[in-house]
């Protein structure tokens, strides 16, 4: 495996975006801190999380965009101070290093080129400087062309919130779901992998396997106290800010990336997982690489995959995944933090319970793919021999008709209390279908 080496280099270089402030820590407020401060998403405080903001990815591209060009540059053309000189070259590879963060149009059309295609179009070399005899770019007829040319990503996030199509996945509950905004933005963006942001969505159980998720960007945004089944095969999805969450995602094609959350449960698939700044986090795993673990997490907890809905096998073909390699209990301590190993756990076969999908859909899919280790195998089979001795001793209790009465009112109480000490009740109320009068939109 290889990375292209100027790509890379500006992929460190662009982690500046976030960067802490040390001035900032000087008037009180803590340092450092692993969170940002931000109200919503389309908000310009002064702590706006720019991992969403289209506007901020473009203010840092135009006031940096000297200091990649000359980070790109080969060595020989710089002077003795390592800064470009008027007579510098760019070279093609380095402008193809850069289609890593810029892509571009011809006279507005939907048709999205990388930077390097549209910089070799004919019409442009006057503008930026290229010659056919060196085969690069003249160093400030480039940088001034890609300045008076860059415009703030038409199809991001901030663009997908604002104009994108509305979608009404969630129950439009009084009080719990008017902030809440749902988008995609297929109806805008060119033949690429569409994006769909979920954000605020609170106490509430949204379920959804559709067609405007197959292949799509999913970011989730401050939802809280709910339960989220998106059922189809996704290209990417980043999890932020949430609460005392459920995520049961489809076969995931990249990475999923969870950041900044507290007690949320992902149930998934996928090619990658990556974690930041979480506390309490359980991830129920299916992956063929290492989960990585940056930042800033406390007591995170691995377990293995325990799910199936009928089409997740033919999702798991379809995003080329497969039930081996699994790395679920093999996480990677990418910042170990002062060598601290407990940062994470597998989580114990005694703590470990199935997860029931409780949709009909049609498919194939019957069993968890790959099956479970022998040790959650056997913890689960160890719990049905229980049940089963429970179930032999009431039966062969001879209860009168009546005695059987009210031990049933009895178990159901309890069941009752238990529910609703563990939460689970509304996770059960929200499964009720709404009334027909509240329809759904399509999507």
């Amino acid at each position: 495996l290889s990375v292209d080496t100027l790509q890379f280099l500006l992929f460190l270089y662009v982690q500046q975006v976030n960067k802490v402030s040390l001035r900032t820590s000087l008037i009180g407020e803590e340092w450092p801190s692993p969170r940002t401060k931000s109200s919503s998403l389309t908000g310009k405080s002064a702590g706006e999380n720019k991992n969403w903001n289209d506007q901020d990815h473009h203010a840092f591209v135009q006031s940096h965009l000297l200091d990649m060009l000359e980070l790109l540059l080969e060595r020989e053309p710089l002077t003795v101070s390592s800064h470009s000189t008027h007579s510098s070259l760019v070279s093609y590879e380095a402008v193809c290093a850069l289609s890593f963060l810029i892509e571009g149009t011809v006279n507005k059309s939907r048709m999205v080129y990388p930077l390097h295609e549209l910089a070799l179009w004919q019409p442009c070399h006057r503008q930026n400087g290229y010659s056919k005899v060196s085969k690069a770019f003249s160093f400030p007829k480039i940088e001034s062309w890609l300045r008076s040319c860059l415009t703030t990503n038409p199809f991001g996030m901030t663009a997908c919130l604002k104009s994108g199509k509305k979608l009404a996945w969630a129950q439009q509950v009084e009080g719990t779901t008017r902030r809440a905004k749902i988008a995609c933005n297929t109806r805008v963006v060119p033949e690429v992998f569409p994006m769909v942001i979920m954000s605020q969505v609170y106490k509430q159980t949204l379920a959804k396997s559709s067609d405007t998720l197959v292949g799509a960007h999913v970011r989730v945004h401050r939802c809280n106290e709910s339960f989220i089944y998106l059922l189809s095969p996704l290209r990417s999805v980043t999890i932020e800010k949430c609460r005392n969450s459920t995520f049961v995602l489809g076969p995931v094609q990249a990475s999923v990336h969870v950041h900044s959350c507290d007690n949320v449960k992902v149930i998934v698939v996928c090619h990658r997982l990556c974690l930041s700044s979480t506390t309490g986090c359980t991830f129920y795993i299916l992956t063929p690489t290492q989960p990585l673990i940056l930042s800033g997490n406390q007591a995170v907890s691995f377990a293995p995959f325990h799910t199936h809905y009928p089409m997740l096998e033919d999702h798991m073909a379809q995003v080329g995944l497969a039930t081996l390699p699994n790395y679920w209990d093999s996480p990677m301590l990418v910042c170990k933090e002062s060598g601290d190993m407990s940062v994470f756990r597998l989580l114990p076969p005694s703590d470990f319970y199935t997860f029931v999908i409780p949709f009909e859909m049609e498919g194939d899919t019957t069993e968890t793919p790959g099956g479970l280790p022998h040790a959650y195998r056997k913890a689960l089979s160890q719990r049905e021999q229980k049940v089963q001795i429970w179930q032999k001793t009431v039966k062969e209790a001879g209860l009168t008709k009546y005695q059987r009465k009210q031990f049933q009112m009895l178990v159901e109480n309890k069941f009752y209390e238990w529910l609703v000490q563990t939460g689970n009740r509304q996770q059960l109320d929200s499964l009720v279908p709404p009334a027909v009068s509240s329809k759904q939109a399509a999507g």
